[in-house]
């Protein structure tokens, strides 16, 4: 990372920060849920919400491909890559909305104040290609599950996903906690229909549980490592920081030190309970295909519509493979939504101008819509789903540009005072920084390697 530039600290600046804070990203939602003042389950539940938009990245049709392939290849061993990954994002996103709270700003305004123009110009362009590439798997997961359950070809369902961005305006304008509602229900939606494929496709208990234990192997093959970097990329989001350190400012929380005290404490439960959840579905994905393909012998499953295809047959249940594509498609919607978020909140924090929201959703949209729509059209199931992979790869040689510069800001005792990371915190935190970023270029290393050899 470049240094800061060398400026004094303009007049009203905060301590820490050469400028004083910006106007607040998503500024038509910001401080617009007020914060009930009686019993803690009540404070809970104002602060539940943001989580779960989080928690959305976690669980987007990128993340299916990898689960996908670590369970029909190497049965339950990989649950264990998925418990830790989740457990990073946990940490990482404690901090994100530790930073919004704290200092009122996202991630993307820290970095704008803190590096040099041409860093934070830098960043935010990495940033918008990570949007981009996860909005890609997006389209594609929505268009798959499209084609699944309605037989609509892939490049006219890619075309029905742009339309998504109505639903978000019309949700913003009815009020925040109608689109976070939303996302909940969606969210509800994905975890019941894999509950019903883990029931159905009656796993191997003891193995599930053997699995959350990690095993030297990993390490020792190469292709459990693979996809372990794999499932890796596609759980920690590097835009749900961005997204994170600026959606919980959506509550209105007293700006004192008990003030942000008391919300970095809610915050926290909000996004622990929320990612909770997400690795129940990332593991449960995981466990179907180990319980499902592993056990009969089909090891090579990695494409959403070969499981699809075989899912029904191999559990001798009808309904098990519209199950899981209904899954699907409620996966690719509701992160469409929060990437619409991620993206007007990196271009308002990085460039501190204003677009129209529907502008900013049509741009993204578009980036992510003609790779796919061409892709679908000329290279068809088989060059998506290659497509979906590539997304993930994008997303893992972003990631650390967020990660790093996120501990960093709330590890520095002037801007964050007395809610500055603890020295074991401080200490972990830089320890999964420096371990994303060493597997992140492992997996980017290997992926070259294959492409070139």
């Amino acid at each position: 990372m470049a240094a800061p530039q060398p400026d004094l600290p303009l007049a009203g600046a905060d301590p820490g920060w050469r400028r004083p804070r910006l106007a607040p990203s998503l500024a038509e939602v910001y401080r617009t849920v007020p914060v009930s003042t009686g019993a803690w389950w009540r404070k809970a539940l104002a602060f539940a919400g943001p989580g779960y938009l989080v928690a959305v990245g976690y669980m987007d049709p990128g993340n299916w491909a990898t689960d996908l392939a670590g369970g029909s290849r190497f049965g339950y061993t990989l649950l264990s890559v998925v418990l830790m990954s989740n457990l990073m994002a946990i940490l990482l996103q404690g901090l994100a909305a530790k930073l919004g709270i704290v200092t009122g700003r996202d991630l993307a305004q820290a970095c704008r104040d803190h590096f040099s123009r041409p860093t934070a110009l830098a960043l935010w362009v990495l940033c918008e290609v990570a949007i981009a590439a996860c909005d890609l798997a997006e389209v594609i997961g929505s268009a798959i599950g499209l084609n699944l359950l309605f037989g609509i070809a892939l490049p006219w369902g890619i075309a029905i996903t742009a339309l998504d961005v109505l639903i978000v305006l019309f949700l913003q304008h009815k009020g925040f906690r109608l689109l976070e509602a939303l996302v909940v229900a969606l969210i509800a939606t994905i975890a019941g229909c894999f509950l019903f494929e883990i029931i159905i496709s009656r796993p191997d208990l003891g193995a599930v549980a053997g699995g959350f234990l990690p095993t030297p192997s990993i390490l020792a093959d190469p292709d459990k490592l693979y996809i372990a970097v794999g499932i890796l990329g596609a759980t920690v989001m590097p835009h749900n920081l961005y997204l994170h350190s600026s959606v919980v400012q959506t509550r209105r929380y007293e700006e004192t030190p008990a003030g942000k005290r008391m919300a970095v404490k809610y915050a926290f439960l909000d996004s622990t309970v929320a990612l909770s959840l997400a690795l129940f579905i990332n593991a449960a994905i995981l466990i179907v295909a180990a319980a499902t393909f592993h056990r009969a012998g089909h090891t090579g499953v990695a494409e959403i519509q070969e499981a699809y295809q075989l899912l029904s047959p191999l559990l001798g249940v009808a309904g098990a493979s519209a199950v899981f594509a209904l899954a699907l498609l409620a996966s690719g919607q509701n992160s469409t939504l929060t990437g619409t978020l991620a993206g007007q909140i990196v271009m308002e924090g990085f460039l501190n101008i204003r677009i129209r929201p529907w502008l900013r959703r049509l741009i993204t949209r578009l980036i992510a819509i003609v790779p796919a729509a061409l892709t679908a059209i000329f290279f068809g199931e088989s060059g998506t789903a290659k497509l979906l992979i590539l997304s993930q790869v994008i997303l893992s040689l972003q990631l650390s540009f967020a990660v790093f510069p996120l501990v960093w800001f709330t590890s520095d005792r002037v801007k964050m005072g007395e809610f500055v990371n603890a020295t074991w915190v401080k200490a972990l935190a830089y320890l999964v920084a420096v371990v994303i970023a060493v597997l992140n270029a492992w997996l980017l290393a290997q992926a070259f390697r294959g492409w070139l050899g």
